[in-house]
């Protein structure tokens, strides 16, 4: 059995997970509750997938590395071998994902960026999409998804309301082959 690819995300309400400077600020203003069932997605993965811009943001806005009990691949050009917290990945994301998910072990996390998600959305490989949708109208910014994307069927699992915030929680349905 293939191990499945979660895609936990949050997103202004038109669509986007960044400003075109990839600013979060309106992100961490926003009123939420709890953690957003952070802490229950988190203990389901064992992994984490995430580009080099992702990766430098949470360098420099986290204090301390927050996947440090995690195995967790950056992709990059920029860098290669790795460090106390990641392995620096220079291979093709798809493939060397599609590897990863016939080892043993629990649920990915793809983290970001906008990149990785549009490749494995393109792919099919997200399983399961957790979309925390902020109370933004940003105008502008990256887009959570890009076009031309294969059709997908989801089920909707669960909806939850985070004070301000509002999660959607849906599986992708698979075809019988």
């Amino acid at each position: 059995m293939s191990r499945e690819i979660i895609l936990y995300i949050a997103t202004s309400v038109d669509g986007f997970i960044a400003k075109e400077n990839d600013d979060l600020q309106w992100l961490e203003e926003a009123e939420g509750e709890g953690d957003a069932g952070y802490s229950d997605m988190y203990q389901s993965i064992d992994t984490i997938i995430m580009g080099k811009r992702t990766y430098d943001y949470v360098v420099d806005h986290i204090e301390s590395f927050p996947y440090s009990d995690k195995k967790c691949y950056v992709f990059t050009t920029s860098q290669s071998g790795e460090n106390e917290h990641v392995e620096f990945v220079n291979e093709d994301v798809v493939a060397f994902t599609k590897k990863l998910r016939e080892q043993e072990g629990s649920k990915i996390w793809m983290v970001g960026g906008a990149g990785i998600l549009d490749a494995f959305m393109k792919e099919q490989l997200i399983d399961e999409l957790i979309i925390t949708v902020t109370p933004h109208l940003l105008g502008s910014g990256i887009p959570m998804f890009k076009g031309n994307n294969p059709y997908q069927d989801l089920k909707l699992v669960n909806t939850q309301r985070y004070g301000q915030m509002v999660q959607m929680h849906y599986k992708v349905k698979k075809e019988a082959k």
